[in-house]
């Protein structure tokens, strides 16, 4: 079903709060002794934006909603269109455990006035997608592997240019090595108390790099828990007096930053990416949905890897995903299957190594379910599997096998994004249109940059 369509037909409209969730919420508001309540949304570019009520206010904001001024909001409403509405989600209220006061926040829709969503809203742009996927029988789910880094500053201040990595340990170390081991070990209970499930959290390949894993879910669930994540652990890295980053690659020479995604989609309580009878464990429908993903991955990228940065982490050498291929042991695949134990069919699913920590999680999320639908829809089949490390391959080899490369720069990405017909409906015309306006915006402004390598090269010479 195309964008228009979705919207002709006045899907995730307002609904009124249930009686008994606002009950619930202001008991809870009452037991916790909660002082302020936190109204978040992100923007286009998947930047956090809030504003805060005190709790005398939220009784009414459940029931009402807000409006806010939306002027000066990425993507957002021109300044003569201001006006713009919130719309909480019951579901997801929780207490955020740090800070000096006793603060709640809840996940916000974005709407034109009291019944009209607004087409910009990310959130909305994955419901609509979970609502194109769910007319096929299907429920969308998702893990994402989100990679950062610690910085400490060698003059108290947050310039880019006095930072150093947090530390020098390495992929698994001990918290001997590993410095950031007592903050992980704040950040970790501070994100099950807001409801997420954490599997483990470790040290990254890279000096000051680190990982913590939450469990899967459904896809809209898991793009909130990817919000709160990015905050905790700002939140909480700024107490130690250290500053996180999620920037694809902001440390030359060593491994960038990943949001490895694990995805599979399910279909009445059982996982429709299982067969036990192939060899990868995967059934039709998850080679089709691998198919799409392939169909349409260069164009994916200016969603899942939408920053100038993105491309300084997307080069051969770093085990980075470069090369438009699928397996299960080659690390380098656009496209890993991960090992599943025998008999256990929940856990078949593909994992898509290429996206980074820079997306927005909401679009991304609704990309690649996108891509793998059309990939149902067309019955499209994906290339044999690659076993073997493709970046040690001459290019003559890979242009024999067929294997492509994902684009070298913003500027490609986009232009493979704007001919993508199938993406550009998924992201819906506002989205679209400004996507690619602040992309060209970065492009040119970079392209006009004086580099502190060209001068190192050049200055001295010419």
């Amino acid at each position: 079903m195309t964008y228009t369509a979705i919207c002709a037909k006045g899907e995730n409209m307002l609904s009124d709060i249930k009686k008994e969730e606002i009950d619930r919420i202001l008991s809870d508001a009452k037991k916790n002794e909660v002082k302020f309540v936190d109204l978040e949304f992100v923007d286009i570019l998947g930047t956090p934006k809030m504003c805060e009520i005190t709790v005398n206010r939220l009784e009414d904001v459940l029931k009402e909603g807000i409006w806010f001024d939306g002027s000066s909001i990425e993507g957002f409403a021109r300044i003569a269109e201001s006006d713009m509405f919130l719309v909480p989600d019951a579901k997801t209220w929780a207490i955020i455990p740090w800070g000096p006061n006793k603060t709640a926040r809840m996940i916000c829709d974005v709407y034109l006035d009291e019944k009209t969503p607004f087409e910009g809203d990310p959130r909305r742009v994955l419901k609509r997608q979970l609502g194109i996927a769910a007319q096929m029988g299907f429920e969308y789910k998702v893990g994402p592997e989100l990679e950062f880094f610690l910085f400490k500053s060698s003059n108290g201040q947050n310039d880019p240019q006095m930072m150093q990595v947090h530390d020098n340990a390495g992929y698994f170390d001990l918290a001997t090595r590993d410095e950031a081991f007592a903050l992980k070990q704040e950040i970790v209970p501070a994100l099950e108390k807001m409801g997420m499930i954490i599997e483990r959290s470790h040290h990254e390949v890279a000096q000051g790099q680190h990982e913590i894993g939450f469990k899967y879910g459904g896809a809209l669930e898991i793009a909130d828990s990817v919000m709160t994540y990015k905050t905790a652990v700002k939140s909480l890295a700024k107490k130690y007096g250290l500053f996180a980053s999620f920037m694809p690659k902001p440390v030359y020479g060593i491994n960038g930053s990943g949001m490895h995604v694990h995805q599979s989609l399910w279909k009445g309580g059982e996982n429709a990416f299982f067969d036990g009878t192939n060899e990868y464990g995967l059934s039709k429908i998850a080679m089709n949905f691998i198919g799409g993903i392939i169909e349409h991955a260069r164009a994916l990228t200016a969603i899942t890897n939408p920053t100038i940065n993105s491309y300084k982490r997307l080069v051969p050498g770093y085990e980075a995903p470069v090369y438009i291929c699928w397996g299960r042991i080659n690390r380098s695949a656009l496209i890993r299957i991960p090992r599943n134990l025998k008999g256990k069919e929940k856990g078949a699913r593909i994992e898509c190594r290429f996206p980074d920590p820079s997306c927005n999680p909401y679009l991304a999320f609704a990309a690649m379910l996108a891509a793998g639908l059309d990939g149902i829809k067309r019955r499209l089949q994906p290339p044999a599997p690659v076993e073997e490390k493709v970046y040690g391959y001459e290019d003559e080899k890979r242009k024999s096998l067929g294997i492509g490369t994902l684009p070298g720069s913003l500027a490609q990405a986009s232009e493979e994004f704007a001919a993508d017909s199938v993406l550009v409906d998924a992201m819906g015309p506002h989205v679209t249109q400004y996507l690619m306006k602040i992309q060209k915006k970065d492009w040119d402004e970079y392209k006009a940059q004086v580099t502190e390598w060209e001068k190192k090269r050049y200055f001295g010479v010419l």
